[in-house]
């Protein structure tokens, strides 16, 4: 059975998956497109932290960061192996959970142009392209996206 639960990203599975996502952003694009996390930042108050598990195996990370207009969906990434299982679903769902809990009226992502699975992921969940925000400047290599919670 699947469960999405708020965790510490520096327990050694969460750690495990995020290292695999910074590399694979790293093999995808140049260091000033890469947009993710340290461990350490994802450890922040003002952010939120999930991993989605099956038993204990950790199959999936989410973060939600508080932008205090907004929530921005961080760190969202599937082990390779889990991919096509519903994890990505279920953390998205925790993630909409979490932000609504928050009283966030917006959840907002930056994501890489060659994520094309996390695209149609997103636009699967009601999200729909926006411009940059935030600290964000507009690059060949960042979609953004956007999404209001009635």
């Amino acid at each position: 059975m699947l469960k999405v639960v708020r965790s510490d990203p520096a327990e050694p599975g969460a750690t495990a998956l995020l290292h695999q996502s910074h590399a694979l952003m790293q093999s995808l694009f140049n260091p000033e497109e890469n947009h993710f996390l340290s461990i350490e930042a994802l450890q922040s108050p003002s952010i939120a932290f999930f991993t989605a598990r099956q038993g204990e195996e950790i199959l999936g990370t989410a973060a939600l960061k508080n932008a205090h207009t907004y929530g921005e969906i961080k760190s969202m990434f599937v082990a390779e192996a889990a991919r096509g299982k519903g994890v990505a679903d279920a953390l998205m769902r925790m993630l909409e959970d979490e932000a609504r809990a928050q009283g966030l009226p917006m959840l907002r992502l930056e994501t890489g142009n060659l994520l094309h699975a996390a695209h149609r992921l997103y636009a699967r969940h009601g999200f729909t392209p926006c411009g940059p925000f935030g600290d964000y400047e507009a690059m060949p290599t960042s979609v953004f996206m956007e999404k209001p919670l009635p």
